[in-house]
């Protein structure tokens, strides 16, 4: 609703505006006011490095992978996904391989994520492959 107000009284500036540079100047506030409501400060990193058992198949790895990348269509209150392998030559991993990032805008959602019985059904999957886990959570800065 505020959204369309502030592009209302925008529409209407601009239509009946003589200067150039002053619609330009509300314009540009305009914008700052659409994006600071949609985009927080600072967000909530879920990160979650996966050490698998050497009796996983490349399969059972994708499986889960697609499982785990699935959880944010279950769960609206992730807001991003995205994951890799580590590919470090530093030779510090511990034997972790897989690193995963899953975004919240809050701890609330965060929370709300943590016993959801989609990633409760996840971990129920996951189970049995892994060597190990690390999670650590950060507020970005």
């Amino acid at each position: 609703m505020r959204k369309n107000l502030l592009f209302c009284l925008f529409i209407l500036v601009f239509s009946c505006a003589e200067k150039k540079e002053k619609v330009k100047e509300i314009e540009k506030e305009v914008i700052k006011e659409i994006t600071m409501d949609s985009t927080p400060d600072s967000v909530l990193r879920h990160v979650v490095l996966f050490a698998f058992k050497e009796s996983i198949s490349p399969a059972d790895i994708n499986q889960i992978i697609e499982a785990f990348e699935n959880l944010q269509n279950e769960i609206p209150e992730i807001k991003s996904f995205e994951w890799g392998l580590n590919n470090s030559p530093e030779n510090l991993n511990k034997g972790l391989t897989h690193a995963f990032f899953l975004t919240f805008h809050s701890e609330a959602d965060r929370d709300t994520y943590l016993p959801h019985p989609a990633h409760q059904k996840f971990g129920e999957l996951i189970g049995p492959h892994l060597k190990d886990v690390t999670v650590v959570d950060y507020w970005t800065k």
